[in-house]
């Protein structure tokens, strides 16, 4: 039993320099400020009160929540029907329509994104229908219709992947039993099916909303800088106006809020399983 302990200590050790290390870094820039010839640094809470006390901190944070949770939902909603029918296909073709969603993500995520600045642009094929269809001169590019298009895409194959798996464990005899009850297809997926594909749902939403809530460069390249969101004000605060400190926070910040939501779908969750084991 020691032995296969100690097969953790690599695992332990890299977790500890890339994860506890530099968020202990983070939060300790953000309660200090640079100090002077006599002390290198002090300890102050101001950029936390700078961030609450600032109105349009606050709004460009709603908003990154806003747009996180509506990329969250589309991506549900789209993702679970996919999920549903990959799962109930062969095998091979299973295999074939998980290769197909998971091919595009061999490919960087910034590239995949330009690639989207070509077709939404002016020129763009996307354009160049619309203009067929006689719908053309429609500003697509740097409008937040963009930016969230740009999310779904590069997001939703964590859902449905998530929700396909949990879908394919799913005992089929529990279906044949809800049948063999009289159940029609209908109530066989309200009483059966959806409820033993929340954990992958929770997955779904949680690989989704996380990334969504701070991402930059995606709101960068569709929104031109005109749909600026909380993941580009971290950007700004330490690439452009070098204030380590206050980017730091709200880092922190994002950090927390982050961990509470996710706190409150698993609970949700482990609350809902514990009551249909009651039932």
């Amino acid at each position: 039993m020691k032995k296969f302990s100690q097969m953790a200590i690599p695992y332990i050790v890299w977790s500890i320099l890339m994860l506890v290390l530099p968020m202990a870094l983070i939060a300790f820039y953000s309660v200090t400020q640079p100090g002077n010839s006599i002390i290198s640094f002090s300890v102050t809470l101001e950029h936390y009160v700078k961030f609450f006390t600032d109105a349009d901190f606050l709004i460009i944070l709603w908003r990154s929540l806003w747009i996180a949770f509506k990329t969250t939902i589309i991506c549900l909603l789209i993702g679970y029907p996919v999920a549903y029918y990959i799962s109930h296909c062969q095998e091979r073709v299973q295999n074939i329509l998980v290769f197909c969603i998971t091919m595009p993500m061999w490919i960087n995520m910034l590239v995949r994104t330009y690639a989207w600045i070509g077709l939404l642009s002016q020129d763009g094929l996307i354009q160049r229908l619309l203009k067929m269809l006689g719908l053309g001169n429609t500003e697509l590019l740097y409008t937040e219709g963009a930016v969230l298009l740009g999310m779904v895409y590069n997001f939703i194959p964590f859902m449905i992947l998530q929700i396909n798996t949990t879908l394919c464990k799913m005992d089929d005899s529990l279906l044949e039993a809800a049948a063999d009850l009289g159940a029609d297809s209908i109530q066989a997926f309200g009483r059966v099916t959806l409820p033993l594909s929340i954990p992958g749902v929770v997955n779904g939403i949680t690989l989704v909303f996380l990334p969504a809530v701070s991402s930059f460069f995606i709101p960068k390249l569709l929104g031109g800088g005109k749909y600026f969101l909380i993941g580009n004000v971290i950007e700004n605060q330490f690439i452009t106006v070098g204030e380590w400190n206050f980017g730091s926070a709200i880092s922190m910040i994002i950090a927390v809020i982050m961990m509470l939501l996710m706190m409150c779908v698993h609970k949700a969750e482990a609350r809902n399983q514990g009551g249909k084991e009651e039932a």
